[in-house]
C-alpha cells in the first residue's frame, strides 16, 4: 500500500485555450488533512473537479489508492470511498436530517422491486441497520437533537455537517472539502473543525480541502499546498506559506492578510 492515497501527475485542463490546470503534480499522504490555497483562478476547483470525476482531463492523471482513476466518473469514485463534498451542500429539504443520512449507501434492497414485494423482511432488516449506523452519525456530530428536524431547517452550518456526516455512510477513505467553511458563523465553524479531526484521528479519514479561511487552515491542515495559475507553486506548513515570497507575491497585495493571521 503506497504512503500516498491521491497522487496527481502532470494534470492539466483546457477550456478552449485557457489552461485552468497547467502540468499540475502533487501528492496527498494517508492519514493527513492537507489544505489547498491560492488566489481565486488559480485552479483549485478545477482540480478537484477533475479529481473527483467531475470534468475530463486534457493530459496527465490521477491515482487513488494505488488505482489509476484519471476520468472515472463520480458515482463511480464514491463506492470506492473517494467523495467531495461542496460550497453549497446538497441535502434532500423535505426529508429529516436522520433520513438524509438513510438514503446515502447504495444498492438498498428496498430499492429493488421484487425484493421489496416478496422479501420484506430482508427489507425492514437491512433498514434497521442502515437506521442504526445514521444513528451512530448523528451522535458523532453532535445533531442528535436535530435527528427528526427537516433538512431544509437547517443552518448553514448544520447543512455542512450533515453533508460531513454523508460521508460517513459509505466508509469515505478520501474526502475532499470545498469551501466547507464558506458562509459559517465561527461558533458551527469550530464544530465543523472538531468534526474534521475526529474523523481524521478515530476513523482514519484522509482529507483534503479547499479553503481561504487562514484561520481554519491553520487549525487543522498539514501539509498546505498552494496553487497559482493552475499549478503548484509551494507546499509546507502554513506558517512556511505566510513567509514566503513567491506566495506573498501570488496573492497581489493580500500576502500582507497571510503574514498577520494568527
Amino acid at each position: 500500500m503506497s504512503e500516498n492515497i491521491l497522487e496527481i501527475n502532470n494534470l492539466s485542463k483546457y477550456f478552449g485555450g485557457l489552461a485552468a490546470v497547467s502540468d499540475c503534480s502533487l501528492n496527498v499522504k494517508r492519514g493527513t488533512i492537507t489544505g489547498i490555497i491560492g488566489p481565486n483562478g488559480s485552479g483549485k476547483t478545477t482540480l478537484f473537479n477533475l479529481i473527483a470525476g467531475n470534468l475530463k482531463s486534457s493530459s496527465g492523471n490521477v491515482n487513488f489508492d494505488d488505482e489509476n482513476i484519471t476520468d472515472v466518473p463520480s458515482y463511480e469514485l464514491f463506492s470506492k470511498g473517494l467523495l467531495r463534498t461542496f460550497q453549497i451542500a446538497h441535502e434532500f429539504t423535505n426529508l429529516s436530517v436522520l433520513e438524509n443520512l438513510m438514503m446515502v449507501p447504495g444498492n438498498q434492497a428496498g430499492e429493488k422491486i421484487m425484493t421489496a414485494l416478496f422479501k420484506p423482511s430482508l427489507v425492514a432488516q437491512e433498514e434497521a441497520i442502515i437506521k442504526d449506523k445514521a444513528k451512530e452519525v448523528v451522535d458523532f456530530l453532535n445533531l442528535g437533537h436535530l435527528s427528526n428536524e427537516l433538512a431544509g431547517n437547517l443552518s448553514g452550518g448544520q447543512k455542512k455537517l450533515l453533508e460531513l456526516g454523508r460521508t460517513m455512510m459509505v466508509d469515505a477513505k478520501l474526502v475532499l472539502l470545498d469551501e466547507v467553511g464558506a458562509g459559517v458563523n465561527r461558533t458551527l465553524l469550530k464544530d465543523l473543525g472538531t468534526a474534521i479531526e475526529k474523523l481524521n484521528k478515530e476513523k482514519g479519514y484522509t482529507f483534503c480541502m479547499i479553503e481561504h479561511d487562514m484561520d481554519f487552515i491553520g487549525r487543522l491542515c498539514d501539509p498546505v499546498i498552494v496553487m497559482a495559475e493552475g499549478s503548484v507553486l509551494f507546499e509546507g506548513s502554513v506558517e512556511e506559506a505566510k513567509k514566503d515570497e513567491k506566495v506573498i507575491e501570488s496573492y497581489l497585495g493580500r500576502g500582507s492578510k497571510l503574514k498577520d493571521t494568527k
